[in-house]
């Protein structure tokens, strides 16, 4: 039994059900499951919320002081890989940026580099208190092992295509590898994850395709499954779907059976029309929010206050960081907040608690983990931050929630644990050489930029 006990917090986000915020408390993991929370919010202590004594052998102790507690942020929508990409494809829309980004990939992005590229956006990910991520790239294989050598909840899948794609795979491969992907992931190893198939979109697959990407998934035997795909990200994207196909991206998804088939979530999802909304929330189907790289494409703005208001679970994306330059949840959450108040002239308008929610339990849930993640409670796996409060732009508290959407960033992170492994500790990796990785991702990025500028 390994018991690792954080004493001293100043606070404690828990994000449970009455999103409770506890004061001068303890946190305490057991074999990476949270066996006590102290003090306890309930009136009437239950036993398994007293805080045992333990032999000093098998106790870690992490001193608190001063430090925020919440639970790790969950990135419902990016690319890890693309970190090496970052910066290739700079004033462009949408398709630009397709065009020049898919250029690169297909000329550098073999399995080893995606494994960097993986390892290096996870990285930037943990330190900034992102422990949980829905990454869709090809060679998934590859940036799954990539990712999971840094401790992170890495949420992977097979990729597909229509046509060859960067990798250069056939139809038929595709979903050779989404059948042996559970076995695979056994094999790898990591934190639980959902069993997830990506079609990449309905402009480049079929909607016979996508069927058979749903029949395959369905058949798999697991308790856990997820299905991820970019849907109705720029107008022109819908425009060219609509005059191809007769049906907007949702109802192409819909007509497949991938909405209902598993939990899905949409990636970007800016222009859903009411009848698409309905369609999404009907199926319990989620939303990941991508508004920097919406903003920087000029995509669009998402209707915020809309979407919620028919019933649509929000998640928080940032994208792939050659799109929107960088992984920083803590951005998005302030983007997401400001530009929902903008588009709706409410300054009502997502508050402070939804945004956190959305960033965290509500993303969780969107993945089919919100029984494990998402929330500091009593059973749940131990996926945690902390933040040190000790500065002056989070000096003095007066609204903790509104204190760490408008105002914390990534730089406050001190500290990350995963599945309650400690794989972040004052700012640095716990599990890897930082320097041979970055040496490695400049390498890489050097080849990647002459490919991108011959494209």
């Amino acid at each position: 039994m390994r018991v690792i006990r954080i004493e001293n917090l100043a606070h404690v986000v828990t994000v449970d059900d009455d999103f409770t915020i506890l004061a001068d408390a303890t946190i305490e993991i057991t074999d990476g499951v949270i066996s006590a929370l102290h003090p306890d919010p309930h009136p009437h202590p239950h036993p398994e919320t007293q805080l045992p004594r333990h032999a000093e052998a098998d106790l870690q102790v992490v001193d608190g002081r001063g430090k925020l507690a919440m639970p790790g942020l969950v990135n419902l929508h990016t690319h890890l890989p693309m970190t090496l990409l970052r910066g290739l494809a700079e004033n462009v829309d949408l398709q630009g940026f397709l065009r020049i980004v898919w250029a690169a990939e297909g000329a550098v992005m073999d399995p080893d580099t995606v494994r960097v590229g993986a390892e290096l956006g996870a990285l930037e990910s943990l330190l900034a208190g992102v422990t949980t991520t829905l990454d869709m790239y090809f060679h998934h294989e590859a940036a799954h092992e990539g990712a999971v050598a840094t401790g992170a909840r890495h949420v992977g899948g097979p990729v597909f295509f229509d046509g060859p794609g960067p990798d250069g795979l056939a139809w038929a491969q595709r979903l050779d590898a989404l059948a042996a992907w559970p076995e695979r992931l056994r094999a790898i190893g990591g934190p639980t994850i959902p069993v997830a198939a990506m079609p990449h979109s309905t402009y480049t697959c079929s909607p016979d395709h996508l069927a058979e990407v749903c029949r395959v998934l369905t058949s798999q035997r697991t308790d856990r499954r997820l299905v991820h795909v970019h849907a109705s990200e720029n107008a022109a994207e819908n425009a060219d779907v609509l005059t191809r196909l007769g049906a907007t991206p949702t109802q192409i998804l819909a007509g497949a059976g991938l909405l209902d088939g598993a939990p899905s979530v949409l990636g970007h999802g800016v222009h859903l029309s009411a009848a698409d909304r309905a369609l999404v929330a009907a199926a319990g189907a989620s939303v990941a929010h991508c508004p920097g790289s919406n903003l920087k494409l000029a995509s669009g703005a998402l209707p915020w206050t809309t979407v919620a208001a028919d019933g649509i679970r929000l998640g928080l994306g940032t994208d792939g960081c050659s799109s929107s330059n960088d992984l920083d949840l803590w951005q998005t959450m302030r983007q997401t907040a400001l530009l929902a108040r903008l588009t709706s002239a409410d300054p009502t308008a997502a508050p402070a608690v939804d945004i956190i929610r959305a960033a965290t339990i509500d993303g969780a849930r969107a993945l089919g983990l919100g029984d494990l993640i998402g929330s500091l409670e009593v059973g749940k796996r131990a996926d945690l931050i902390l933040l040190d409060l000790d500065a002056p732009h989070l000096t003095p508290i007066h609204d903790l929630p509104a204190l760490l959407v408008f105002a914390a960033g990534r730089g406050d992170v001190t500290d990350a644990f995963v599945d309650g492994r400690h794989v972040v500790h004052d700012r640095r990796s716990n599990l890897i050489d930082t320097s041979v990785l970055l040496r490695r991702a400049r390498e890489r990025g050097l080849v990647a930029a002459d490919a991108a500028r011959d494209a």
